[in-house]
């Protein structure tokens, strides 16, 4: 930082551990954050019986927003892409789970991610941080609709969320590691259209948060659907997730937007 190295060292720190507990944070926030269901790509007509789908999938997507992960500091705007995301991504994993029996269904989305970003302090001292989140949810609902035309399903549900970011100055001279954990209610509505044969579309949407856990949380996914086989279908699609918590000093403020891609198997 130009002209900083005439400041107080305990300034010096204070400065840049929140510059980089953000940009851990911007590092991870996209795949994960916010994560969440992706859409079953068929639907089972079985009556008085389970029907199951498992879909693991990849979100390439950037993030655009503010963040402030300190009271007390600077808010942050970023706007990156998923290229710049993937540089400090250090594991992901998300999965997300449909059943439904007769007109009972069940949702639920199980997401992780972790990032970390190294670097200096003036005047030169090692510095590192690091940014995890899990999230899980959990929806039941209503199959409203059912025909040929559309399957539409009412859900509510909750999303519990751990956030955590961490600064390391100096190999452990000066450590600093905030965490946030809260539950937000969400409502959705999730609906299969059938195309053709084989093909079918599918769109979600949510909202939640509702000054419980977050401020706010909207989402909206759509995908395209191929059944490769009996068992198996491939998907393809966008989803777009916002989340607005402030709470504690913590803001976060940001949209997350991207192409998706999943693979389900039913049982």
């Amino acid at each position: 930082m130009p002209g900083s190295s005439t400041l107080h060292p305990r300034v010096l720190f204070c400065a840049n551990a929140r510059r980089l507990a953000v940009l851990a944070a911007i590092a991870g926030l996209p795949l994960a954050a916010v994560a969440q269901q992706l859409p079953a790509p068929a639907e089972e007509g079985a009556t008085g019986t389970w029907a199951v789908q498992l879909t693991p999938y990849v979100w390439a997507s950037g993030v655009g927003g503010d963040l402030r992960p300190l009271r007390g500091g600077s808010v942050v705007s970023m706007d990156k892409s998923f290229s710049d995301v993937m540089k400090d991504l250090d594991a992901a994993f998300f999965l997300t789970g449909y059943a439904r029996k007769d007109r009972l269904v069940l949702l639920g989305d199980i997401s992780y991610s972790s990032s970390s970003r190294s670097g200096k302090l003036p005047p030169g001292l090692p510095a590192s941080g690091s940014f995890r989140q899990a999230s899980a949810t959990l929806a039941a609902g209503y199959r409203a609709v059912s025909n040929a035309d559309i399957n539409l399903d009412l859900l509510a549900g909750l999303r519990a969320w751990s956030v955590k970011a961490s600064v390391d100055v100096a190999g452990g001279l000066v450590q600093a590691s905030p965490e946030k954990r809260f539950v937000d209610p969400v409502l959705g509505l999730r609906a299969h259209i059938p195309i053709a044969p084989r093909w079918s579309a599918l769109a979600y949407g949510d909202v939640g948060g509702f000054g419980v856990g977050s401020r706010a949380t909207h989402q909206v996914a759509a995908t395209v659907n191929y059944q490769w086989s009996e068992q198996a279908f491939v998907s393809l699609g966008y989803r777009v997730l916002t989340l607005d918590y402030r709470r504690g000093g913590t803001r976060i403020d940001v949209t997350m937007a991207g192409p998706l891609l999943g693979a389900t198997w039913r049982f």
